[in-house]
């Protein structure tokens, strides 16, 4: 599954320009008064202010021979998330090791190495190393409706999880990860879930606002 454009709400504009242009590196595409979008591999993150913004959980795909490498150029610019000691997470049923980090709009942000997906780098880990949006975290207290909605978009197929607290759409180049926010907070920060809205574009077309999901014509 194709994520080409993922639109975020940000109470912190300029917070954010600074964090993930100065701060990660990545190609600021265009900016106004009221958003920002970057290059990020083959997608774009695009944000828009919405003082209302409550906080994400979001993830890009890296080469999976570079998870070291990228561990170590993130630690310079910032603060790690580790979880029981470890600072590369190891989802040994994914075939995958992420990392996770937190940007200015308290955002759970991961870098994810996925061994499914058959591409890997010899030159030193940078921000242009990443492949792509790979991740949306969607909270909802009913999982099975926010799967029939997408249905009647575009097929989708369980990728893990079921119906019940937590249950991950897609394949491994995107994901859409659904999550009960009345039965789990988000691993491995504990940290409440919202249903927080954003517009997604790629392979499915549409804005998730207040748990709800409109299609974009």
């Amino acid at each position: 599954m194709n994520i080409a454009e993922l639109i975020l709400d940000t109470a912190n504009l300029e917070g954010q320009i600074f964090f993930y242009n100065e701060v990660l590196n990545f190609d600021m595409l265009n900016k106004t008064d009221c958003s920002a979008s970057f290059q990020i591999g083959k997608s774009i993150l695009s944000l828009k202010v919405n003082k209302k913004a409550l906080p994400y959980h979001f993830a890009f795909n890296i080469p999976f021979n570079k998870e070291i490498e990228a561990l170590e150029w993130l630690k310079s610019r910032v603060e790690i998330i580790p979880y029981e000691d470890n600072q590369i997470i190891d989802f040994v049923n994914w075939k995958a090791k992420a990392v996770y980090f937190k940007d200015q709009d308290n955002n759970l942000v991961e870098f994810i190495a996925r061994r499914a997906i058959d591409y890997k780098i010899e030159s030193e880990f940078n921000s242009k190393s990443i492949i792509n949006i790979s991740e949306i975290g969607v909270g909802t207290d009913d999982i099975k409706r926010v799967y029939d909605q997408l249905n009647k978009l575009n097929p989708v197929s369980v990728f893990d999880g079921d119906f019940n607290k937590f249950c991950a759409l897609g394949d491994n180049n995107g994901l859409f990860i659904i999550v009960d926010m009345l039965k789990k907070d988000w691993f491995p920060t504990g940290d409440q879930i919202y249903p927080s809205g954003f517009i997604v574009k790629g392979d499915y077309n549409f804005e998730y606002r207040e748990g709800k999901l409109k299609e974009l014509i």
